[in-house]
């Protein structure tokens, strides 16, 4: 089953913006955008909503004097432009705090965050089997099963696939975020598939022939994972 969200936002560009991006997820089902807080309050009565976009600053009543007033609200993810509202949110337990421009990435690691719940109440069962990166200023389709491993180069991260390489820009510590449980973190500069190791030791994993170091802080984890 599909998480139902509903986007609260006002402005007509950063809707269309959120509206691609839920159409790119899989587990995503949007049921309305709301302009201001009190369409969103009944759009909130008439269905039963997993998670909201919220914008801060909205006509009549503000995002978070909104929030305040719900009894049982949904899941939150708070998108804004404006920065130093980010600890007051928290205080309401949303899950993440998302400022404008959003990158399409960025996005991804914050609806990541409304599954482990769905996944309790058996909502969500299977992890996502792919991902878009920016290629190009395109968005490329990459199944995840394809991944071998992922190298951060100083401002582009490298995603080594079965059959080709791509370069994209991202935070390493961000990607991992979004990546489903089967890879890990072996080095500050790189992520690997667990299941695409072909051989391994203390110092490094081989993945068709590739030796991937296995970084100084990582080995005890590492080897927990890994049983050698």
């Amino acid at each position: 089953m599909n998480l139902k969200c509903i986007i609260v936002e006002d402005e007509p560009l950063a809707v269309n913006i959120m509206k691609d991006y839920i159409q790119q997820i899989p587990f995503l089902e949007l049921i309305a955008v709301c302009n201001d807080a009190i369409s969103a309050m009944q759009k909130l009565n008439e269905n039963k909503i997993d998670l909201m976009f919220l914008d801060l600053h909205l006509p009549k009543i503000k995002g978070l004097d909104f929030l305040s007033a719900i009894k049982n609200p949904p899941k939150v993810i708070i998108t804004t432009a404006y920065h130093e509202f980010a600890v007051e949110s928290y205080q309401y337990q949303v899950l993440d705090y998302l400022l404008k421009p959003i990158a399409f990435e960025r996005f991804v690691s914050a609806v990541q965050k409304a599954l482990p719940t769905a996944k309790t109440e058996g909502q969500i069962t299977n992890e996502p089997e792919f991902l878009f990166f920016t290629v190009n200023k395109k968005r490329a389709k990459i199944q995840v099963q394809e991944i071998l491993y992922i190298e951060s180069q100083k401002e582009n991260i490298k995603i080594v696939l079965k059959e080709r390489t791509i370069l994209t820009r991202h935070s390493i510590s961000e990607l991992k975020k979004i990546l489903p449980s089967d890879f890990i973190r072996i080095h500050r500069s790189f992520i690997i598939s667990k299941s695409k190791i072909d051989f391994f030791d203390s110092q490094s994993v081989e993945i068709q022939g590739v030796q991937i170091p296995i970084g100084r802080n990582y080995k005890d984890y590492i080897k927990s994972l890994l049983e050698y």
